[in-house]
């Protein structure tokens, strides 16, 4: 049996040719008896995948990007199996084990075909890079890594899904404004009382991070609009262009803050750029491609002010204990800056151990004045309030 497995390695996994691959699976589908064995085989390629840094959903969103949804799966059925083996999981992983997709049936619709399949994804899994871990790997000792207490949901996150997702269903643009400002509102205070609630009972938490996508086409803008979301929840973004993702760095709050408003900006993005376009269409012009790149620059530019000036706002609220709801501060609370600069600079100093060589990226200008004029009339319409200076750009990349 190995000797089976081992000759169709050789052939397909070290090299690059579509010739190496059907050499392969020729082999394996000649041969039943070697399916355990090559089962077990990826098992141990995602193991190697975790040790390199590597999560579940980077994996699998990877693997969709360079090759296509039926090696998502593949990939997603061995994760599965493989994560199995732990008692324990890393915080993030249960989630991102839920939305796997499902893993297609063995040898269908035929041996070759399923033999040529899993060869090529084996064959990316091998040569997958080293990349900055933002958690323990499972099994693994999690000394000098920050491994957050496991809890459920807390309440105040449940609320703000809540919100975000009625604001993506509303066909309203004024009540999508204002479900998406209540909610950016309560990430911001969220934020404060958690910072207020650490400095005084001395917590030792550090921050952590984790990896979101930012998945082309128009990555340059989505990284954009994710770092914005970033930096107005206390967090640090550094894209990977090449790799398809953000890491974000941040106190665990923040950073379920951030995923949450950045998938849900997108979403409401993605609609009302689509509508617009609709629109263009409709009066005769063709420019598709950079009406949606000018679109979505303008909409990531425009919010980044709106969001940066909200988080402000409520900080001064909660400062001088003004507003709808100043947490834990009360009446006003004149340790919350320093307390705020602290971990700040917490933030960016995890940061700068993580990603010692980040780069500042050159954004290439929008180049279509309608797409530009809609983008910003679409983030105005999901604006978190207030004014503020715009976002210049991305805070770095790999």
């Amino acid at each position: 049996m190995e000797p089976v497995i081992d000759q169709a390695f050789a052939a397909a996994l070290y090299s690059d040719g579509d010739a190496g691959l059907d050499t392969g699976a020729s082999l394996l589908a000649a041969d039943p008896t070697a399916d355990a064995e090559l089962f077990r085989r990826g098992e141990e390629f995602v193991r190697r995948a975790w040790e390199r840094g590597w999560q579940p959903a980077d994996v699998v969103r990877l693997v969709r990007r360079d090759l296509d949804e039926t090696a998502a799966g593949l990939a997603a059925g061995l994760i599965v199996s493989e994560a199995a083996r732990y008692e324990g999981l890393p915080p993030r992983w249960q989630g991102q084990l839920d939305g796997l997709p499902a893993a297609p049936p063995r040898n269908r619709p035929d041996r070759f075909s399923y033999a040529s399949a899993v060869l090529g994804l084996y064959r990316l899994l091998l040569r997958l890079p080293p990349i900055e871990p933002v958690g323990p790997p499972p099994g693994a000792s999690p000394h000098g890594l920050h491994l957050p207490p496991a809890h459920d949901e807390p309440r105040m996150l449940t609320r703000i899904r809540a919100l975000l997702a009625k604001a993506e269903a509303t066909g309203f643009p004024e009540e999508a404004e204002a479900l998406t400002t209540k909610a950016q509102e309560l990430m911001a205070r969220h934020s404060i009382d958690e910072a207020l609630l650490a400095a005084r009972t001395h917590s030792k938490e550090a921050p952590g991070a984790c990896r979101i996508g930012v998945d082309a086409p128009y990555e340059t803008a989505k990284a954009i609009l994710l770092d914005a979301v970033a930096a107005a929840n206390r967090c640090r973004a550094v894209w990977n262009s090449d790799l398809g993702f953000s890491a974000v760095v941040g106190f665990e709050p923040d950073l379920d803050a951030v995923e949450l408003l950045y998938t849900s900006l997108l979403v409401q993005g993605t609609v009302a750029m689509t509508g617009a376009e609709a629109g263009q269409r409709a009066g005769g012009r063709k420019r598709t491609k950079t009406f949606r790149q000018s679109f979505l620059m303008a909409y990531a530019q425009r919010l980044g002010s709106r969001l940066a000036a909200d988080t402000a706002r409520v900080t001064a609220e909660a400062e001088a204990g003004t507003g709808s709801g100043a947490g834990p501060a009360g009446p006003g609370d004149p340790a919350l800056l320093p307390v705020l600069a602290a971990r700040d600079m917490a933030v960016t100093d995890t940061a700068e151990r993580m990603f010692p060589e980040t780069t500042i990226t050159r954004v290439r200008g929008a180049t279509d004045l309608d797409g530009w004029t809609h983008g910003t009339a679409a983030a105005d319409r999901a604006r978190m309030g207030g004014n503020g200076p715009e976002l210049r750009g991305g805070r770095g990349s790999r």
